[in-house]
């Protein structure tokens, strides 16, 4: 979307430096909202810490189904913090005068690999590296000739299933948004900026859900 006004491309139209200020901002935006919601908590929950008490709820609900309460209550605030960052960094795209940061690359695979090591991490921990990975050879141990190598694959494949989704989605968005203002930039293309905006909470769901998933998988391996 450099062919479109940016206010942080008055001072640089430099693709990095868009990037890294759109990703501050939205890091800033989230931490603020954070900030807001915890620095007069009331047993009555109004304004900003209503909302986002109804939005840790919801990523709470959202990780009981996955794993259980008691294992979402430990991982909700990871979960809350990349959905809110995704979720901020979504919607400022679809804002004129800014970009989305989820629409990089960089931004994304650096999520996606956080997800995974972190993911690998804790279901060693729980498990132990033996127990962990014999989980990779599969259910019968003639098979695990196959089944490791497919399995490594598999995992491996999570980072770009989840990187590339979220990137290839955002940066669609941004593309049509850029032909639809294009068009008709003086007015305001109401139902396009409404699937936008769907779309942007959508993908913040998406990728926590699916992070909510692996965890979810990695600390349950002796189950299977």
């Amino acid at each position: 979307m450099g062919e479109l006004f940016t206010f942080f491309g008055i001072i640089s139209e430099n693709k990095d430096f868009l990037f890294f200020t759109h990703m501050l901002l939205s890091a800033g935006i989230a931490l603020f909202l954070a900030k807001s919601a915890m620095s007069s908590l009331q047993v009555v929950p109004k304004g900003t810490q209503n909302v986002m008490e109804a939005y840790i709820n919801g990523v709470l609900s959202m990780g009981t189904d996955v794993m259980g309460k008691e294992n979402a209550r430990k991982y909700v605030a990871l979960v809350a913090t990349i959905g809110l960052f995704v979720g901020i960094a979504n919607i400022i795209g679809i804002i004129p005068g800014f970009e989305a940061p989820s629409a990089d690359l960089n931004m994304t695979l650096t999520l996606a690999l956080t997800v995974f090591v972190y993911y690998n991490y804790v279901g060693i921990k729980k498990q132990g590296v033996i127990n962990y990975f014999k989980h990779f050879m599969g259910p019968v141990w003639w098979l695990a000739w196959l089944m490791f190598p497919v399995e490594i694959v598999s995992h491996f494949s999570r980072i770009v299933s989840l990187s590339f989704r979220l990137f290839g989605n955002i940066k669609g968005d941004d593309m049509f948004l850029a032909v639809i203002l294009m068009l008709v930039p003086w007015i305001m293309p109401l139902i396009p900026y409404s699937l936008l905006t769907f779309g942007a909470f959508l993908q913040a769901f998406i990728f926590m859900m699916l992070t909510y998933v692996y965890i979810g998988g990695a600390i349950a391996v002796d189950e299977h």
